[in-house]
C-alpha cells in the first residue's frame, strides 16, 4: 500500500503523517529542498480558535505536528491586536525538527523533487512523473501542492514576483496535479473579477531594527508602533489572504511578532516609509525580499473535494490544505491533511471514509467551507479558526473554547478518541 504525498508543507506533513500511522508505506514529493513551505515564514499557532482545534487534533491522535510547534514555541499564550493566547514557534528550528520527526517514522522524503504530470487510467493515477524523467507508481495519492506561485500568477495577479520562501526560479514553477490529471481549478477572489490574494505578512531582519525595540520584541513577543498619519493605508487590508489580520489596527500599526524574525504584520509596506519610523531606519526584510514593494499570491488553484477530503472526478486522489478549499493557516493545513492521509489508507483498505461531524470545529470548517465555496460561490471569504467568517461562527455555534478537558471529552463522545492513531 503505497500513498504518495506531493508537497511537503503542513499539510503534507499531516497527511504522511496519518497515512502512516494507519498502515501505509509513504513518501512525501517536495520541488524544494525543505519541508513546511509557507510554515518556514509563518509561525503563529493557538490564537483564538485554533486553539480549540489544536486539542481536537490530540484528542483525535493527530496531535503530533501540533506538539513539535508547541516545543519549538519562544513565546506563549500571547496577546496583539484581534488575538488571543497566541504561541509563536522559532520559524528557524521547526523545519529540521519536523524533517527529523518524520524520517524517525519512516516516512520517506524526497526533496528537491518536483511532480509535473500523472498517468491516469480512465478517473485512476496509476503513477507520477518528476520534472527528472522519472516516474513513480503509487496506489493512492494526496496533492497538497498549495495554491502560492508559480511566478506567473504574482506577476499577473500582483506586484510581481516578490522572491518569496517558495523559490520559484529556483526549484521551478507550482504544478496543479489535479489540473494535470483532468480537474479544472477553481480560483479565489479579492474584489469582483480580481483573483487571488496577498500573504498576509512579512519578516524583517532583526539585526536591522533598533535594539531596544528588538529587546522588548523578544521579551514580550509582540511590538506595536505607531504609523504616522499620512501613511495610513485603510485600502490595503481589503488585499490580505488573511482576514482575521484585516483589521484597522494593522494598518495604523506596525505590528510585529517574534517568530524567530521579527514578522511584520502586513503584506508589505515601502522600505522608504518603513524607514521614516523611529527604529527602523535601517529595515530589511528577509522574506519576501520584495517587501517593500508586494508579496506573494494564493488562492489561484483550489480543487473540488468532499467532505473526506477526496477530489471529486478521480478514484484516488485527495487534497489538504489551501488547495483544498480558502483557508488560512498552519492549523488549517494539519486538520484537512491529517483528514486526507487517514482516509487515503481506508479507500485502500475498503473502508468507509471518515467525514468528521460537524459537532467537531475540523468537521465543520470542511464542511462550512466547502458549502459556502462550492455551493454558495462565496471566493471572497476565508476560512480560519482564528477570525472573520468561520470565528464568529465557532463563537456562535458554542464550539470555541480552551477548555482541554471539555474537548477531549467532546471528542470522546462523539467516539473518535485517537482515531488517527490506530491501524486501519
Amino acid at each position: 500500500m503505497k500513498i504518495i504525498v506531493i508537497g511537503g508543507g503542513w499539510s503534507g506533513c499531516a497527511a504522511a503523517v496519518t497515512a502512516k500511522k494507519a498502515g501505509a508505506d509513504v513518501t512525501i514529493f517536495e520541488k524544494t529542498d525543505m519541508l513546511l513551505g509557507l510554515g518556514n515564514v509563518g509561525g503563529i499557532m493557538r490564537n483564538n480558535g485554533r486553539y480549540t482545534a489544536s486539542e481536537e487534533l490530540i484528542a483525535l491522535g493527530a496531535g503530533d505536528l501540533i506538539k513539535l510547534t508547541d516545543e519549538n514555541s519562544l513565546h506563549k499564550d500571547i496577546e496583539f491586536p484581534g488575538h488571543e493566547h497566541a504561541w509563536l514557534y522559532d520559524v528557524n528550528r521547526i523545519e529540521s525538527e519536523v524533517s527529523e520527526y518524520l524520517l524517525g517514522m519512516g516516512i520517506k522524503l524526497r526533496l528537491s523533487s518536483r511532480v509535473v504530470n500523472v498517468k491516469k487510467d480512465k478517473d485512476t493515477i496509476k503513477g507520477i512523473y518528476l520534472s527528472d524523467g522519472s516516474y513513480e507508481e503509487g496506489d493512492v495519492f494526496i496533492e497538497t501542492t498549495g495554491t502560492t506561485g508559480p511566478m506567473g500568477n504574482c506577476l499577473r495577479y500582483g506586484n510581481g514576483c516578490s522572491m518569496c520562501v517558495l523559490r520559484c526560479p529556483a526549484f521551478g514553477p507550482r504544478i496543479s496535479i489535479s489540473q494535470r490529471a483532468g480537474i479544472e481549478d477553481l480560483k479565489g477572489e479579492r474584489a469582483d473579477e480580481v483573483y487571488g490574494a496577498f500573504s498576509g505578512s512579512c519578516k524583517l531582519s532583526k539585526e536591522s531594527i533598533d535594539k531596544d525595540i528588538i529587546d522588548e520584541l523578544e521579551e514580550k513577543g509582540v511590538v506595536v508602533v505607531k504609523i504616522p498619519d499620512e501613511d495610513i493605508n485603510l485600502d490595503k487590508l481589503k488585499i490580505k489572504v488573511c482576514q482575521q489580520y484585516a483589521l484597522k489596527e494593522f494598518a495604523e500599526n506596525i505590528v510585529l511578532l517574534d517568530t524567530g524574525h521579527a514578522k511584520l504584520m502586513t503584506s508589505y509596506y515601502p522600505l522608504d516609509k518603513l524607514r521614516k519610523i523611529k527604529g527602523f531606519e535601517h529595515a530589511k526584510y528577509i522574506d519576501p525580499y520584495a517587501g517593500g514593494k508586494g508579496n506573494s499570491i494564493r488562492y489561484l488553484a483550489i480543487t473540488p473535494r468532499d467532505n473526506t477530503m477526496k477530489v471529486k472526478g478521480i478514484d484516488n486522489l485527495f487534497c489538504a490544505g489551501e488547495k483544498a478549499g480558502l483557508f488560512v493557516g498552519h492549523t488549517e493545513a494539519i486538520c484537512t491533511g491529517s483528514l486526507a492521509g487517514n482516509n487515503a489508507v481506508r479507500l485502500f483498505k475498503g473502508k468507509e471514509l471518515i467525514v468528521l461531524p460537524n459537532e467537531t470545529v475540523i468537521g465543520d470548517i470542511i464542511n462550512f467551507s466547502n458549502q459556502r465555496f462550492l455551493e454558495e460561490n462565496d471566493k471572497k471569504s476565508r476560512f480560519t479558526f482564528a477570525g472573520s467568517v468561520y470565528f464568529n461562527r465557532m463563537k456562535e455555534l458554542g464550539l470555541y473554547t480552551i477548555d482541554k478537558e471539555v474537548i477531549k471529552k467532546r471528542i470522546e463522545n462523539l467516539g473518535l478518541t485517537d482515531i488517527f492513531n490506530k491501524e486501519v
